[in-house]
């Protein structure tokens, strides 16, 4: 299987997030939002070498697929010259203050029209969290307000930029790649926006290990979530958007976004898919169309064995000098990997 959206973090923290990714996974695609963002193919391939330090004595055929951090002042010519390294395989757009370390985003997407045509030219694909940071929009409509505003007439200003709407989580954005209104758009989905609604942040309390961006949505999203990936279409591929934060920084006052789901990823999609009745599908959704879409090999010589076998998920994992706390800490998974 392929993650086509993977945070594996920075630091005394890279190895620890590692060990879960590339157990899993043959390639991932990287994000670029560490402090300070990766938006030069410098920092791309510095970030790929400490990632590879990592991977390479354990898991040697891991590949880190290398994004840049598409910002105000982004150049065509940086953008031209990551592509043809054959390094850089994507660039990600986050609003200004959409998420977590997004601060250096894009303030307004008309300053970035050049970059996005020079990226449609040469066949780069563009990254979107989905989300706008108006405040007077409810922050469970930033992804519909986004739809509408900014994808929509982004995708029909440029139909030849591959788009993929990362971490989708409403009807009305699966809706709009289902339909193929845009065939450039496709869209990365987690697994915990396909098992967890919003009242998991409130069950028993506040929850801040259930706290993502973008956040979890009502319960008819998730079902309309379920069917997008249930259908088979090709549009709709895996990303986990894993984002691990020390405990102390999701226990706090003002605790970080995101959901740590690297440590059993393939496990909790397989979940997802047999609620729907759909494990048939799981295999394109992880192992072709992300691929085809970015227009990269699909792999056929390795594979997956899972068989439904419960397993209990521990408390934590190591985090450097801090611990992280999974989904499903100290709780079952339905499914477990049988061999690699």
């Amino acid at each position: 299987p392929d993650d086509f959206h993977h945070h594996a973090r920075d630091g005394s923290v890279l190895g620890d997030v590692l060990q879960h990714t590339a157990k899993q996974f043959r390639r991932a695609i990287i994000m670029p939002n560490l402090k300070p963002p990766v938006r030069t193919l410098d920092d791309a391939l510095a970030y790929k070498e400490r990632i590879l330090s990592h991977t390479q004595a354990n898991f040697p055929n891991f590949l880190p697929l290398m994004t840049l951090y598409l910002t105000d002042t982004t150049t065509s010519e940086e953008i031209e010259r990551s592509f043809a390294s054959g390094h850089v395989f994507a660039v990600k757009y986050y609003p200004a203050g959409a998420t977590t370390n997004s601060d250096f985003g894009v303030t307004n997407i008309e300053r970035v029209y050049p970059v996005l045509e020079t990226m449609a030219r040469i066949g780069m694909p563009l990254l979107i969290h989905g989300e706008v940071t108006d405040s007077e929009v409810d922050v469970f409509d930033r992804e519909k307000e986004f739809l509408e505003t900014i994808l929509k007439p982004l995708a029909k200003r440029l139909p030849s930029l591959k788009i993929v709407a990362e971490h989708v989580t409403t009807a009305e954005m699966a809706a709009y790649v289902s339909s193929g209104e845009a065939q450039n758009v496709a869209a990365t989905i987690t697994a915990h926006h396909l098992l967890y609604n919003r009242n998991d942040l409130f069950r028993g309390g506040v929850s801040p290990h259930m706290y993502c961006l973008p956040i979890l949505k009502r319960e008819r999203h998730r079902k309309a979530l379920l069917s997008a990936v249930a259908s088979g279409c090709p549009r709709f591929f895996l990303g986990t958007d894993s984002a691990p934060h020390a405990v102390s920084a999701k226990e706090s006052s003002c605790g970080c976004a995101g959901i740590f789901t690297a440590h059993a990823a393939i496990e909790l999609y397989a979940e997802a898919f047999a609620s729907v009745d759909a494990l048939d599908r799981l295999e394109g959704f992880a192992c072709r169309f992300g691929a085809e879409f970015y227009g990269l090999p699909v792999h056929t010589d390795d594979h997956i064995d899972l068989v439904e076998e419960s397993w209990t998920v521990p408390e934590s994992y190591s985090f450097g000098e801090a611990t992280v706390r999974p989904l499903r800490a100290s709780q079952e998974i339905k499914w477990r990997i049988d061999s690699i």
